[in-house]
């Protein structure tokens, strides 16, 4: 009789590789539970070690009277009193964001705590998960850029880049920076904030930054508005020399004028000698006839248009005014 064949299940290899797979799943599940534990444990050393930053919404007008000056819209590196600079207003360890952030009648203060050395180099071991928050890339911080999700080597190219002139006018600017992916980009476009630049407020580096606006376009800016006292409405940087119809429209949507700051042109009260000084009359013949104008018309007949019809003003001249705010 012949002995019947046991299974190659049975057989002494099977098992020793039945029992070597199962030895693997434990080792793996071990594993596992290994960094899960080690990870709770780094976590609770962390929040048993530190304190975290504070950050609040405050009103401009509150905030400056406790920080000092904060920054414009233009600039981020205005000095708060009592502290220093990097990248916005400081003043006893608080962090004053530009105001494009919380809105125009608000910023952002962050009151950055003190963290434990040995805190820090746990917390900068474990990759953090990417946060999305709202921020001026041309002001953000490189500790904050980490939070936004970039490695360290990719938000100091970033800071590198402001650094040597570099500025983010659009967002689309900051798309195409080279450390930022579509991915990333398609993440934080929605929170990407970069104040406009009030033409009334902004230097001579600000205005630089504006696409096709270089030094000579800044100072003519600069020149016209000395002239004018202030600018009324941001058309009127068409009157700026040589500044054409295309170079306006690439920075119309990146400017504007605050009507709280925009000095009224004096049109119906000043005399003549004042008039002729304005850069859109330039002409005692002009002022005086504007003059004349008033004094023999009523006053509900005051107006440009009024002008215009007597022959007072060309249709250049008409042009130019009407974009001014007129008192």
């Amino acid at each position: 009789m012949k002995r019947k064949k046991k299974p190659e299940s049975d057989s002494p290899a099977a098992r020793s590789m039945k029992a070597g797979a199962i030895a693997l799943v434990f080792l793996v599940l071990g594993y596992q539970a290994a960094v899960f534990i080690h990870r709770a444990a780094v976590t609770k050393i962390i929040s048993d070690r530190d304190r975290p930053d504070t950050v609040y919404v405050v009103d401009r007008g509150l905030a400056e009277s406790v920080l000092g000056a904060l920054p414009d819209a233009s600039d981020g590196s205005v000095r708060g009193s009592g502290g220093a600079v990097v990248g916005g207003a400081y003043a006893s360890g608080g962090k004053a964001s530009p105001g494009g952030t919380a809105g125009r009648g608000s910023v952002l203060v962050r009151r950055n705590a003190e963290h434990d050395d040995g805190a820090v180099r746990v917390r900068e071991s474990i990759p953090a998960e990417p946060e999305s928050f709202r921020f001026d890339p041309n002001t953000v911080s490189v500790e904050d850029l980490q939070r936004l999700g970039f490695t360290r080597r990719q938000a100091e190219s970033i800071d590198n880049y402001r650094r040597k002139g570099g500025h983010f006018s659009r967002k689309s600017d900051f798309a195409r920076s080279y450390v930022v992916s579509e991915e990333v980009y398609a993440r934080l476009e929605d929170y990407i904030d970069i104040p406009l630049l009030d033409i009334n407020k902004a230097d001579s580096l600000a205005l630089t930054g504006l696409p096709g606006i270089g030094g000579w376009f800044a100072s003519q800016i600069l020149r016209h508005r000395e002239e004018l006292g202030s600018f009324s409405r941001k058309e009127q940087l068409l009157n700026v020399y040589r500044l054409d119809r295309e170079r306006y429209d690439a920075i119309s949507d990146l400017v504007f004028v605050s009507e709280e700051d925009a000095v009224p042109f004096r049109l119906w009260s000043l005399p003549a000698d004042s008039l002729r000084l304005h850069p859109y009359i330039r002409s005692w013949n002009l002022a005086k006839a504007i003059v004349l104008y008033r004094e023999n018309n009523r006053r509900e007949d005051w107006t440009l248009e009024g002008l215009r019809a007597a022959g007072v003003l060309s249709e250049d001249q008409f042009t130019r005014l009407s974009r001014c705010l007129i008192e």
